[in-house]
């Protein structure tokens, strides 16, 4: 039995301070992976400071047309907001299909964004796994790894990111808000990831006590023409094998808009930077699709037990696409 030290935050700024001062401190929002993770021994702090009363909470229309997400927003909150599912319909889908309905009651959105990987190495606690003990090396990447990434991964770590809605932040260029002791941070989604190069235990550029404060997505017309896609083992409730989340605007049968981001396959959310370019002012039709779906996967690394998210991957992007067009099924 470990003990732990609790207490409740009433402000940002002294919340921040807290967590800041004592390197053995967490927060605690809605704690559907960190309680998890604690009951693992994976994650073992000594304090957990609490950030539930914190005025966190809103989502909030911009005058341009964008939202501002507060970071414990809860993800049903979100995906049930008017103004989110008319606007940014992928983040809404993405937020439904990421989690129960009892975890989406509970889990908040800053939360959701920093969620640990599900790797099997990096949560039982006892095998070699860089990203919970640098230098152990990466046990996956010679065993069971059907789950794990084939895009963004290096010889230190091969843990696929498990956000669904982060997918769909990647996608509208969300940027991440935080507070700090030195102040207030806005980080572009992308640069919020890190790839895990040689220090995969290092996922964020975020510094000790940092706090998610909102997440504010930019005003993008193409935005309303958008989805998720998500394809997994199960349809009730499981992580993504891959999913897309996609937004796109045709004018005269040639894509003018295009956003692509790739989930399930990569070690953080993938903006798919290469099928986006190719498919840029080309004719929206199946054989452009696939053939951009290719040139995304063309650098992927996979293992011999997850080599078949490559094709899956390919997939799902064209079917994303040929639904928006009014060509495919539904999600």
């Amino acid at each position: 039995m470990r003990p732990i030290t609790y207490s409740r935050a009433t402000d940002a700024a002294g919340a921040v301070a807290t967590v800041s001062a004592d390197p053995t401190s967490d927060y605690l929002a809605g704690g559907t992976t960190e309680v998890d993770l604690l009951r693992q021994n994976v994650l073992t702090p000594r304090r957990l400071v609490d950030i539930n009363d914190l005025p966190l909470t809103g989502i909030e229309a911009l005058p341009d047309g964008g939202v501002r997400i507060g970071a414990l927003a809860r993800m049903s909150e979100v995906a049930a907001s008017p103004f989110v599912r008319e606007r940014f319909p992928v983040i809404s889908q993405a937020l439904e299909l990421g989690a129960s309905a009892q975890l989406r009651h509970m889990a908040s959105m800053g939360g959701n964004l920093l969620q640990r990987v599900r790797c099997s190495y990096f949560r039982d606690a006892e095998s070699p796994c860089n990203k919970r003990e640098p230098g152990t090396g990466c046990s996956a990447i010679e065993g069971f790894s059907r789950g794990h990434a084939v895009l963004g991964t290096s010889e230190h770590c091969i843990a696929t990111h498990p956000s669904d809605v982060a997918v769909a932040f990647m996608a509208l260029d969300a940027r991440v808000h935080t507070q700090s002791p030195g102040g207030e941070r806005a980080y572009p989604i992308d640069d919020f990831y890190l790839l895990p190069g040689d220090s995969p235990h290092r996922e964020h550029p975020l510094e000790h006590g940092e706090l998610i404060t909102a997440i504010e997505v930019p005003a993008m017309p193409v935005a309303r023409h958008s989805l998720y896609v998500k394809v997994r083992d199960r349809e009730s409730y499981e992580f993504a094998l891959a999913s897309v989340a996609a937004a796109l605007s045709i004018v005269d049968g040639t894509i003018a808009d295009i956003r692509l981001a790739l989930g399930g396959v990569a070690t953080k959310p993938w903006r798919a930077m290469h099928a986006e370019d190719f498919l840029i002012g080309a004719s929206a039709q199946r054989e452009n699709f696939a053939h951009a779906a290719r040139v995304e996967l063309a650098v992927a690394r996979p293992t011999p037990m997850n080599a078949f998210k490559i094709e899956l991957s390919q997939r799902t992007l064209v079917r994303a696409l040929e639904t928006l067009t009014g060509n495919g099924s539904p999600a």
